[in-house]
């Protein structure tokens, strides 16, 4: 897998539609289901829906919790989808509380709607607070597909990088070193979503 895409596998969330945007922005991404599987992937991308608890229990019972933090220690670009995203931070007050891999410094709490519905489904407007790599081309404010019921706090404004608002403002793009994290689902956020994989893909290790 030299140079290339690897999608972490590891029973949560519907991969395929990841690797179908990849593919579709000519990138090869490839579903791995062990560390040994993505060792010599160039790029990595940590994805998830459901409960953080569960979802990080999984991650190490699998090896890759230790497999990512090394990665990304060395400067391998990662990249966090909606779950995945929280999974980067310290800790989640999901189901009483799960500690996270601690590449972003926060915690995962629940989205304060202010009475709008939730889990918040559908288009919001992102505001991209500074520039990036991962947003390179994008324009200032993108509209992008959310799927979600928690949201991520920063503990370092440095590592802020988008917000959006469902009922009260929230986190939804995130970056420290090589490591990023996106609330929302690039791969349904139509082409602009697809031009944020591409960007990913094209950040050098």
């Amino acid at each position: 897998m030299s140079g290339s895409v690897a999608v972490v596998d590891y029973g949560t969330g519907n991969l395929t539609s990841i690797c179908r945007a990849f593919a579709r922005v000519g990138v090869d991404a490839k579903r791995v289901t062990s560390p040994a599987a993505a060792e010599n992937a160039s790029h990595l991308v940590l994805p998830g829906v459901g409960a953080f608890p569960k979802a990080i229990a999984r991650l190490g019972e699998l090896g890759f919790d230790s497999f990512l933090t090394g990665r990304a220690a060395e400067g391998t670009p990662l990249l966090g989808v909606c779950l995945g995203m929280q999974l980067l931070f310290d800790a989640s007050s999901e189901l009483g509380g799960a500690a996270g891999l601690g590449l972003i410094s926060g915690q995962v709490k629940p989205l304060e709607s202010l009475g709008e519905r939730l889990p918040h489904i559908g288009w919001s407007p992102v505001s991209w607070e500074r520039a990036s790599d991962l947003g390179a081309g994008l324009g200032s404010t993108t509209p992008m597909y959310h799927v979600h019921s928690f949201v991520a706090t920063v503990d370092e404004p440095a590592d802020l990088l988008a917000t959006a608002t469902h009922g009260s403002e929230f986190v939804t793009a995130v970056n420290r070193g090589s490591v990023y994290g996106v609330q929302f689902h690039p791969e349904k956020s139509s082409d602009l979503g697809l031009q944020l994989l591409k960007n990913f893909a094209g950040i050098a290790p």
